[in-house]
C-alpha cells in the first residue's frame, strides 16, 4: 500500500510547482523594459520549476519515503527562494523604487502562495497529514483570501466597458471578503473537535461560494480564450485562477471527509 505522505507530497508538488512557474511568468510579463534583471530572475525560476516538474515525473506512489523526503527538501528550497524573490519585488514596489504593471496586492498574493507551498512540504516531512479543527479554519481562511484577491484582480483587469462582468467580479470580491471576516471570527473562537456541526456548516457555506466563483472563472476563461471579452487578462492567468478554485474545492472535500470519519 502506498505511503499517504508520499502520495500527498507528489500531489502538492505537481500542483504548486506549476503554479510557481506561472507566477514567475506573470511577474516577468508585468515588468517594464528597464527591469531586465528582475525579468531574468523570474525566467530563472521558470527553469527551476520546469526541472522540478521533470524530476517529479520519475517518482511514483511506490517511491521510498526517504527519497520523497529528500525531494520535498529540494523543492522546499526552491519555494523559499521564489518567496524571497517575490517579497523583494514587493518591497521595491512599495518603496516606489520600481513601477510595474504588477499590483502590489498581486505580488503579495503570489508570495503568500509560495509560503503556503513551502509550509506544506515542511509539514509533510514532519509526518503531518490529518487536519486538526484549527487547521481546517486556517486553511480555509488562506484560500478564501486567495479567492477574494482573484475576484479583485479580475475586476481590475477587465476593460471598464465590460460593466456586467466587472460588477460580477466586484460582487464576488465583497462576498469573499465577508467569508474571510467570518473565518477570522471563527478562528478566534477556536472550536474544538467536538464542535463538528459548526465546522460542517463552515465548509458547506464555503463550498457553495467557491463553486459559484469557480463557474464564473470558467466562463471568463472561455470568453477570454475565444476573444469574446475585452481585458488585460492573459488566457493562462484565467486558467490559473480557475485551477486554484478547483484546488480549494478538493481541499474542502478532504476536510469534509476527515470530519465525517471523526464522527464514526
Amino acid at each position: 500500500m502506498a505511503n499517504p505522505i508520499v502520495v500527498r507530497s507528489l500531489d502538492e508538488i505537481q500542483f504548486w510547482s506549476r503554479i510557481m512557474k506561472e507566477h514567475a511568468l506573470f511577474l516577468s510579463l508585468g515588468f517594464t523594459y528597464e527591469q531586465q534583471q528582475l525579468i531574468a530572475e523570474a525566467q530563472q525560476f521558470i527553469t527551476v520549476f520546469e526541472r522540478i516538474e521533470e524530476k517529479l515525473s520519475r517518482f511514483s506512489a511506490d517511491t521510498d519515503i526517504r527519497q520523497i523526503q529528500a525531494f520535498n527538501n529540494e523543492v522546499y528550497q526552491a519555494a523559499v527562494a521564489i518567496w524571497s524573490y517575490k517579497r523583494k519585488v514587493l518591497g521595491l514596489t512599495l518603496r516606489c523604487e520600481i513601477r510595474t504593471n504588477n499590483f502590489p496586492l498581486l505580488v503579495d498574493h503570489v508570495s503568500r502562495e509560495a509560503a503556503y507551498f513551502a509550509n506544506r512540504l515542511k509539514e509533510l516531512n514532519e509526518g503531518k497529514l490529518a487536519p486538526q479543527p484549527d487547521k481546517i479554519i486556517q486553511e480555509n481562511l488562506f484560500f478564501l483570501k486567495i479567492m477574494a484577491d482573484h475576484a479583485k484582480f479580475i475586476g481590475h483587469l477587465l476593460d471598464p466597458s465590460e460593466r456586467k462582468l466587472v460588477n460580477q467580479a466586484n460582487e464576488f470580491s465583497h462576498d469573499f471578503d465577508q467569508l474571510v471576516f467570518q473565518a477570522v471570527d471563527l478562528d478566534s473562537m477556536r472550536p474544538q473537535s467536538e464542535t463538528v456541526p459548526i465546522l460542517d456548516q463552515f465548509l458547506d457555506q464555503n463550498r457553495v461560494s467557491v463553486i459559484s466563483l469557480r463557474d464564473f472563472k470558467k466562463t471568463a476563461r472561455e470568453l477570454i480564450e475565444a476573444c469574446r471579452i475585452k481585458s488585460n487578462i492573459h488566457p493562462l492567468l484565467a486558467d490559473h485562477t480557475f485551477r486554484e478554485a478547483e484546488r480549494f474545492l478538493e481541499i474542502i472535500d478532504l476536510f469534509d471527509a476527515h470530519l465525517t470519519q471523526s464522527k464514526q
